[in-house]
């Protein structure tokens, strides 16, 4: 399946930071939708704004167009205060993405826990994003930073309990 771009994507002045105060929160809206479903389709959780710049997310070869790294960061920062986005470093190069936040994979793990009969079962990190069981959820293959916010998301709401075993963390589900 392959990746649909928004209109704005091949208009060259989408490219360009606007200077008008409302144009220009409707091009963010647009580049902060266009960063998600990509970063989502693409099932991205880490990003460096470097390789960013490179990436199709914000440089369209057909039109000869990419979007600065100023601009870039401006993005991010609107991830950021969003709640989808949080930077790894201080100089601000490296970021989480939250394409759906630690709650809502929470809420879907927790289904599939419940739609297979395994609440009081116990799970290492490992057979709950790359366990054959989990295979074709959308979970699978979640990174482990997000599946344990996931699980604490779950823990806050008595739903789980984030175990240490000897070979790392698991997890009970109530």
């Amino acid at each position: 399946m392959s990746f649909e771009w928004p209109w704005q994507y091949n208009f060259p002045p989408f490219f360009t930071l606007q200077p008008n105060v409302d144009t220009r929160q409707k091009q963010m809206a647009a580049w902060c939708s266009l960063a998600l479903s990509y970063c989502r389709h693409r099932k991205l959780y880490t990003l460096d704004v470097m390789e960013a710049q490179e990436s199709p997310m914000f440089n369209n070869r057909k039109i000869e167009r990419k979007l600065s790294v100023e601009a870039i960061q401006i993005v991010f920062e609107e991830l950021r205060k969003k709640g989808n986005l949080e930077w790894i470093d201080k100089n601000k190069t490296r970021c989480l993405i939250m394409w759906r936040r630690p709650q809502e994979w929470g809420k879907l793990i927790y289904q599939w826990v419940c739609k297979n009969g395994m609440i009081n079962s116990v799970f290492t990190l490992y057979e709950l994003s790359n366990g054959d069981d989990t295979e074709n959820e959308e979970f699978h293959g979640l990174e482990e930073w997000m599946l344990l916010r996931s699980l604490q998301a779950l823990q806050a709401e008595s739903k789980a309990e984030i175990i240490t075993m000897d070979e790392g963390k698991g997890v009970k589900f109530f």
